[in-house]
């Protein structure tokens, strides 16, 4: 990339002031410092966190990311936030299960790749987790099939399913109350499965923390966990394992 700018500049192409520019590895904006050269370090650009922004802040940091041509995301946005983003730039996509904003220029890229993420989620509450990490995964690039409420209190529901989650490159699987499903999944597929557990449960769930408790603490092998309700972090996970499976399945 630096080889490339110089030699525009070289060319007349570009100016000294534009090449500085393209050459920045933030851009400061005040209240935060938009880091556009993520997309070259990890794959991704920036992810907007919204949650304690407000709307005008978030506004700002959507401008300067989709003006170096990057992709959107922002997650934990609230309706009356993504309302206002909205109404700027009605071409972004708000999902409200999952409280994800996000844009995507269409690239129409197709490959022979056949692989998927699969979201496992136990039970209807534990859906806002579940679909932050379904609409995290699209929104990243990676095909995601949903297979939700086939937790382990009626486990003949996961059985209907579990064909498809084994052919599945990577599973996250979503759970609250004691968080056992991630165990169950951990024991009949042979692919990476990423553990979310859920805040949602009685007194004695601690909030999420016996889910949490139980999912590192399982005797199935190939389990990672993430943190209580962090279904975003789960699937940027997924979605890389995806990526290198994606990488594998195109080669030669």
């Amino acid at each position: 990339m630096l080889e490339e700018i110089l030699q525009q500049v070289q060319e007349g192409k570009l100016s000294v002031s534009e090449a500085k520019d393209k050459l920045a590895t933030y851009e400061n904006l005040g209240f935060a410092k938009v880091d556009h050269h993520r997309k070259n370090r990890q794959g991704f650009p920036e992810v907007i966190y919204g949650e304690g922004k407000t709307k005008e802040q978030i506004f700002s940091i959507i401008q300067a990311i989709k003006l170096k041509g990057n992709d959107v995301l922002v997650t934990r946005i609230s309706e009356e936030k993504a309302d206002f983003i909205l109404r700027e730039h009605p071409e972004f996509i708000y999902n409200e299960t999952a409280q994800i904003l996000f844009w995507k220029e269409n690239k129409n890229s197709k490959d022979s790749y056949q692989g998927y993420v699969a979201i496992v989620c136990a039970g209807t509450s534990d859906l806002r987790v579940a679909e932050e990490a379904a609409v995290t995964a699209e929104a990243l690039g990676s095909e995601v099939r949903r297979f939700y409420d086939v937790g382990v209190a009626g486990i003949h529901r996961l059985f209907d399913n579990i064909e498809q989650i084994q052919q599945a490159t990577v599973s996250v699987v979503v759970a609250g109350m004691e968080g056992a499903l991630p165990s169950v999944v951990g024991g009949l597929v042979s692919h990476p499965v990423i553990a979310v557990p859920t805040s949602i449960g009685y007194g004695a769930n601690f909030h999420g923390l016996s889910a949490l408790l139980t999912m590192l603490n399982s005797c199935a092998s190939g389990i990672s966990v993430v943190n209580i309700d962090n279904g975003f972090g789960a699937a940027y996970n997924a979605v890389l394992i995806d990526n290198i499976a994606r990488k594998g399945g195109n080669k030669g």
